[in-house]
Formats: C-alpha cells, structure tokens, sequence
C-alpha cells in the first residue's frame, strides 16, 4: 500500500512539471496555394502568461512586432531579397528593449551583454554567425557580413568585434545596452545561486518564472521571397547569468538557424543546450528531405517529440519553398508575427 502511494505521488508531481510546458502548433494555409512570398517572426519563447502581462506591455510588444514584420514584408512586396527582409526585420527587434537581443539583451554573470546571431542563405547554403560581440549595435548586421565579406562562417569575442570595425559596422559602448529590466533580472538569478537547486525536469517546475527564462530570450525571422529563395536569421543576448562564454544555438547553423531552397527555412527559440543536442532547425529540414514529410509534420515531430523527450523546451517558426508557414512551441508563449503575400497578418503571444 504504501509503495502504491509513493507511486501516485510521483505521477502526480511528474504530471505537474509536465503542465508547465504545453505544446502548441500554428499553421498558415498549410498545403493550399503556394504563396509569392511568406515571412515569419519571433521574439522568444517561454513562461508568458496573460495573468502576468499588463495591458501596456502587451500593447507594446504588439505594436513592435507589427512594426518589425511590415518592415520585411514590404521589403519582399517590392521585390526585395529573402536575406533582407530577415536582416531589417531583425534590426527593428534589436533596437527594441523589449526583446533579448542587441539593445534588450540580457546580462552575463560578469555584469556584461554578449550577443550571438547567425544568418542563413538557403539558394547557396552560405551563412554567417557571430557569437559574443560586445559593441556591435546590431549583432544581425555582423552576421551577414561575416556571410557576404569573409571567407568564414562563425567569428567570436574580440576578434568578431574587430571585424566589425574594419567592415564599418555600427559600434557602440558596451553601456548602450544596458537596461535596469535585465539588471534586475540578473540580480534576482545570482540571489537564487545561494539556494542550491537540482535542476532536473521534476524540480525545474518549482523555479519561479524568471529563473525559468533565464534560459530563453531570442529574436528570430524567416522569409520566402518572389524569387523562390528562402532565409533565416536568429539573434540574442543568450542566457541571463551565463559565464565561461557559453555560447547556445541562435549561432549556430543547424541548430537555431537554417535554410534551404529544397525545403524550409527556420529560426528557433529555447533552451539552447538542447537545440543544441537536437539540431532542431536542420532536423526539420531532414526531416522533409529524406522523409516527405511536410512542414507542419516535420515541425511537430522535432518540437513536441524529439524536443520534448530530450526535456528541452522552447519553439521554432518556420516556412518552406511553398510559403507555407508554421510556428510551433512547448512552452506556455512565444511573440510571433506571420505575413503572407496577401498582406494578412497575424500577431500571438500567448499558447491559446
């Protein structure tokens, strides 16, 4: 009898963690019509619930989502390339505090902001990635030069930041970033230390949110262009109270970022270790090259399955060569703006 309790017990708290994450799949005139041209933002994914947003800041994170899409949007309208579209819509969410990445990124254990971003090309699978920049005002911009001006695909630390200053790149002090939101954030995360945690998945529900999101906090874009060219772009001040230059998967190709003509372009958002560990972005694309599935499918199966039972968490927009888009998330919210070519748009926050 008292093992039978011990056991329910155990499945109760079990189920508990499980509720703290909940899928959630959103898909845009999937397999209808191929669409002219299709973009896709994201402003990172994780524990964002109505009851703690305030009707200011969900105004305000709307209204810049909004003003970040239309910009790419337009850009493809008038013809323009996939790779623009996802740099200048990526800036415009950079620029903002709001979003962890440029000026909004978080803090390092060190008290500094270091930015990661990478950028792809899916008609010639060229790409380019920066991880741990400090004055660079906009991390997306470096990314693509990296792509366009060098012979490499990732620079780091200080050398990415020379490079920066010979290519004439816009640099900044490193105080530009600083915000007293994400001070605050990291001041709360280094009180937490003192306790000691196990960070498995059956205590990970007991962390309070911001503890929680210490982990997420991305900016991302992907786009189908006239030409039938796909790209992707991710950026991000990485996690709240990293140290030892950790470095997550927004710069790395094939786990937060990938695109290609063949099949999908994709920007993810999450626990980076396991975006790591999964390949998240490329596996969706693998997915649809040696399986057939589709993009929906494809997005599901990595997400909600592969994902999922490794104990990550987090999401991933995505669209593919037709224009369908899709954005998919186990988490309980992801900032998401989809555009088609018809001008329809559509802004969520929240897994409902």
């Amino acid at each position: 009898m008292k093992k039978l309790t011990f056991l329910i017990a155990v499945l109760l708290i079990f189920t508990s963690c499980k509720n703290e994450s909940k899928s959630h799949t959103e898909t845009h005139h999937q397999n209808k019509v191929k669409r002219e041209f299709s973009i896709i933002i994201h402003g990172g994914a994780g524990t964002i619930l109505r009851k703690n947003m305030s009707p200011e800041k969900e105004v305000a994170y709307k209204a810049t989502l909004e003003e970040a899409i239309k910009i790419g949007y337009n850009i493809l309208k008038n013809g323009g390339s996939s790779l623009d579209a996802v740099q200048k819509t990526i800036n415009v969410m950079e620029n903002s505090p709001l979003f962890n990445a440029g000026k909004g990124a978080v803090f390092t254990n060190a008290g500094t902001n270091e930015h990661d971003a990478s950028i792809m090309d899916g008609k010639t699978l060229n790409a380019g990635a920066s991880t741990g920049t400090t004055i660079v005002k906009n991390p997306i911009d470096l990314a693509r030069t990296i792509m366009d001006h060098s012979p490499h695909v990732m620079l780091s630390g200080n050398g990415a930041n020379t490079f920066a200053k010979e290519q004439g790149l816009q640099l900044v002090p490193p105080d530009y970033f600083y915000t007293e939101r994400r001070h605050k954030s990291l001041e709360k995360i280094k009180e937490s230390e003192k306790i000691e945690l196990d960070h498995d998945e059956k205590t990970a529900c007991f962390y309070d949110d911001d503890i929680k999101n210490s982990k997420f906090g991305t900016v991302g874009c992907v786009a189908l262009d006239k030409n039938g060219n796909l790209a992707a772009g991710t950026s991000t001040g990485g996690m709240t109270n990293k140290r030892w230059g950790r470095i997550g998967d927004s710069p790395i190709i094939g786990a937060g970022t990938y695109a290609n003509n063949n099949t999908c372009a994709v920007s993810g958002t999450g626990w980076g270790e396991y975006f790591i560990r999964a390949m998240v972005a490329h596996d969706i694309s693998a997915l649809m090259a040696y399986k057939n599935l589709s993009l929906q499918e494809a997005s599901k199966e990595v997400i909600q399955n592969k994902l999922s039972n490794l104990g990550g968490t987090g999401g991933i927009i995505a669209v593919d060569k037709n224009g369908n888009m899709v954005t998919e998330f186990n988490t309980t919210g992801m900032y998401r703006a989809t555009m088609n070519d018809k001008g329809e748009l559509s802004i969520g926050i929240y897994n409902d």
